[in-house]
């Protein structure tokens, strides 16, 4: 009898030793490769803490992760460009209605490989888009020297280096280059797969980042903790106040700010060329799309769960992996919209 009551209370205590109530379960999901080192370490840890729940996540780029979450192929997708009414209203064309989850902010900066130029440079608005345009095809061009003064920049010629995928990044940047440069919007335009006017292209952050460390002469646009990963020189670049901005998680978080107040209710927004001193002109919010209702409501609990697991814990790790967490109010916000979840 005594047994039988220890057991009884022991089982009774479990809850307490924090016992998860999520079934084991397989998720799949894929996109952005921008916010992959995270995502990665969030799926792991989680999963360790939540034995029998697997998120397999694959790195495909944005555009990728757009089409299959919209197909119904993965359980959650995962995109640095939001989604456009055209791509939501496709996806409830399948009988998907996705959920825009935003879960920390990032930088996209310039990398490059310039031997014997062991100064950072810094790029202009101008700068960027000229040779992306095609335009600037030197290293020494008086564009590129002009903002570089006592910089030695050699003759040699600039490989431009871009996504080959659907890419979020892509879209980040060409959001960006679209604010700044009237000619690339009206010639380019934004997107997270455009036609290219010059360069090469390579599959993922990790493409472009391995790309620009072998090729000298090179220039990439790549997530920061890529290039922080791999050694890669990379750039300052010239803000909407035209101050010369380093990359950084506060420039990140300032450029968040800025744009806090207009902050839609589907957390749509775009947050590149921010207005403020210490604002980071190429940031922005990477986001998790979640379908809602799931198709299935086990795995549909599960990665709800996940997502309360994502703003009570992985959030305070964002800034050790060169990523911004989520501020505050947003959040608060963002919790109120995983409990609307329809599982």
């Amino acid at each position: 009898m005594k047994l039988k009551f220890l057991a009884a209370g022991l089982l009774a205590a479990l809850p307490l030793f924090g016992a998860s109530t999520v079934l084991a379960q397989d998720i799949t999901a894929a996109g952005a490769t921008f916010p992959y080192p995270i995502y990665s370490r969030w799926f792991t840890e989680y999963s360790q803490q939540h034995p029998g729940v697997k998120i397999n996540y694959q790195s495909i780029g944005s555009g990728g992760g757009i089409k299959q979450v919209t197909a119904g192929t993965v359980d959650f997708g995962a995109s640095d460009g939001p989604m456009s009414d055209a791509q939501l209203g496709e996806a409830k064309s399948h009988g998907v209605n996705i959920v825009h989850i935003p879960t920390v902010l990032g930088a996209v900066v310039p990398i490059y490989n310039l031997p014997g130029v062991n100064q950072e440079l810094k790029f202009s608005q101008d700068a960027l888009a000229g040779i992306y345009l095609g335009k600037i095809t030197k290293w020494n061009d008086p564009y590129i020297a002009k903002e570089n003064p006592g910089v030695n920049l050699p003759d040699k010629s600039i490989l431009v280096v871009h996504r080959s995928d659907g890419s979020g990044t892509t879209y980040i940047f060409t959001d960006f280059l679209s604010k700044v440069s009237p000619e690339w919007a009206q010639k380019v335009g934004k997107n997270t797969a455009i036609n290219w006017p010059v360069g090469i292209g390579q599959k993922g952050n990790e493409g472009i980042a391995g790309m620009v460390r072998q090729a000298p002469g090179s220039i990439g646009y790549v997530e920061l903790i890529y290039a922080l990963q791999n050694k890669i020189s990379f750039g300052l670049v010239q803000s909407h106040d035209h101050k010369f901005l380093k990359a950084s998680t506060e420039g990140v978080t300032a450029a968040a700010a800025a744009f806090a107040k207009q902050i839609p209710a589907d957390y749509r927004v775009s947050i590149t060329d921010a207005p403020g001193p210490e604002s980071y002109p190429i940031s922005s919010f990477t986001w998790l799309l979640i379908p809602s209702p799931a198709k299935d409501h086990a795995k549909g609990k599960a990665i709800q769960d996940f997502l309360y697991w994502m703003l009570e814990h992985g959030e305070s790790e964002a800034s050790s992996m060169s990523y911004a967490p989520l501020p505050k109010a947003v959040a608060d916000r963002v919790h109120a919209t995983v409990e609307a979840l329809k599982y």
